[in-house]
């Protein structure tokens, strides 16, 4: 009787897992529609769901009609364009928000880099710098600890009409974002 219960317990109703091997095929790839398309994703899944995202985003874009969305997962989502200016006017016109968080976009490639839709491209401003520390190498350390900095938006020789210099950076969006930070100067 031992035996039979042990056979019994060693038995499977699922079928053993065999990889599917997709075919390299022409009508299995998406690759020449995906050229004109963009990938993103959400960074508060819990209050941006991605059906409305889908159904909201054309409108903010100004592109209704002329793209439409596809649902990849709870937190992914893919727009396909018909042109070619529109996807690069809403790629230029980044950081869209939706449900008050941003989300992160970019241009569809066929092997993204590790830190694809890591990375949120946005301008900061940078305050209260002391006048002795007011050089571009300065401004550049300061949003370095921000994210990469991309670009300074100061001339030393031009005049700063405003108590701010404009930084553009690369942030990290697995970093908590700040909205202060000490410094410590040189003595």
């Amino acid at each position: 009787m031992g035996n039979i219960d042990r056979a019994f317990e060693s038995m499977s109703l699922e079928e053993d897992e065999v990889p599917f091997d997709l075919p390299d095929l022409p009508q299995f790839s998406a690759i020449e529609r995906n050229k004109m398309s963009i990938l993103g994703r959400t960074l508060n899944p819990d209050n941006q769901n991605i059906a409305d995202l889908i159904r909201d985003m054309p409108r903010k874009w100004q592109v209704y009609g002329r793209v439409h969305g596809i649902a990849l997962s709870k937190t992914t989502f893919q727009f396909v364009f018909k042109y070619e200016h529109d996807l690069e006017e809403v790629l230029n016109k980044r950081v869209w928000t939706f449900n008050d968080w941003s989300i992160v976009i970019d241009r569809w490639t066929e092997t993204p880099d590790e830190d694809y839709l890591k990375y949120l491209l946005v301008w900061v401003r940078i305050r209260n710098i002391p006048v002795n520390h007011y050089t571009e190498g300065a401004i550049t350390a300061l949003g370095d600890i921000i994210g990469r900095v991309d670009v300074v938006a100061f001339d030393p020789d031009k005049p700063q009409t405003n108590d701010y210099v404009r930084v553009r950076v690369f942030f990290d969006v697995s970093r908590p974002v700040r909205r202060s930070k000490v410094v410590n100067l040189p003595k």
